[in-house]
């Protein structure tokens, strides 16, 4: 991992502490792999534990520091967000949808447990968030509902899933950006921007805090995305940790595809340059979130 441009922050090693602390609180919080029936709670945990960058989970924890707040109030709900992020994967990875055969350089979770058990196992992981979500402590200015809705509405039909529709749909269709940016909003950018809001709240941030941050996850998430389209024509399977070259086979429209690659890299590059404008409200205190977004705009992988 790419360090931060500040000599006094070691990005590598706060992202290492950061997830060795929600690694072990989704352990505490998920059935453990003997539990009746094990044979889900062994599929769930596989996906979930098998060994993602907790980009999202990095993001909401870093959002909450720049609010004054603490890591313990943030947890429950960086739990909360990867369980969604993981039941997202499971169910793209699946034959009916992305039909793709390694994740996070291992087996996808259907090639291990059948498609059945992983449509199971995605339905169970993303419960499983709502559940952790709800039992997270209130904070002052936001309550359990305001928390939820967050969660529920980034992962719905209107967001998330709409663009997983969109993306499904498009697949060997002559689509425009702006179709194409549809797509990236909701597959990607909503979940990273409700990510860093639900830190901001966990931290009782401000009203302008809170418009910051939404600015900033909404362009840092659709950077992410268009460096992924980048990554799948100039990488290997091995480097990137899945199949490469997948939305090329598939005909799936990506920015490369429509823009070329080098505008791409482009447009990237003024994204994420938009979401360092979105922090300065923070006065330096966004340090984390400022060398994440470095990272994401640097990743090879």
């Amino acid at each position: 991992m790419a360090a931060s441009k500040s000599p006094s922050f070691d990005l590598s090693t706060w992202v290492a502490k950061k997830s060795k602390a929600v690694d072990a609180a989704l352990d505490r919080s998920m059935p453990k792999a003997s539990k009746k029936p094990a044979t889900i709670h062994k599929s769930m945990r596989y996906s979930i534990f098998a060994g993602g960058k907790r980009m999202r989970p990095a993001l909401l924890i870093a959002a909450a520091e720049a609010c004054g707040g603490a890591e313990a109030a943030a947890l429950p709900f960086a739990c909360a967000v990867e369980c969604i992020h993981t039941y997202s994967l499971i169910h793209d990875d699946l034959p009916a949808m992305d039909n793709d055969d390694f994740r996070r350089g291992k087996p996808t979770n259907h090639k291990v447990f059948g498609d059945g058990i992983a449509v199971l196992a995605g339905d169970a992981l993303l419960t499983q968030a709502f559940e952790i979500i709800a039992q997270a402590v209130p904070g002052k200015r936001y309550s359990v509902r305001d928390t939820v809705m967050e969660l529920a509405v980034a992962s719905g039909s209107l967001q998330l899933i709409a663009g997983q529709v969109a993306d499904l749909e498009g697949e060997g269709k002559d689509l425009s950006v702006p179709d194409l940016r549809y797509i990236h909003e909701r597959k990607t950018s909503a979940l990273l921007t409700c990510s860093v809001r639900l830190g901001g709240m966990s931290a009782n941030a401000t009203p302008a805090q809170l418009k910051a941050l939404t600015d900033f996850g909404y362009n840092v998430g659709l950077a992410f995305q268009v460096i992924d389209d980048i990554l799948d024509v100039t990488q290997t399977s091995e480097k990137l940790g899945k199949t490469a070259g997948k939305d090329v086979a598939a005909q799936k429209a990506t920015y490369p595809r429509l823009v070329g690659l080098e505008k791409s890299k482009k447009i990237a590059a003024l994204l994420t340059a938009k979401a360092f404008d979105a922090l300065k409200p923070f006065n330096g205190k966004a340090v984390a979130l400022e060398a994440l977004a470095r990272y994401l705009l640097e990743r090879e992988n």
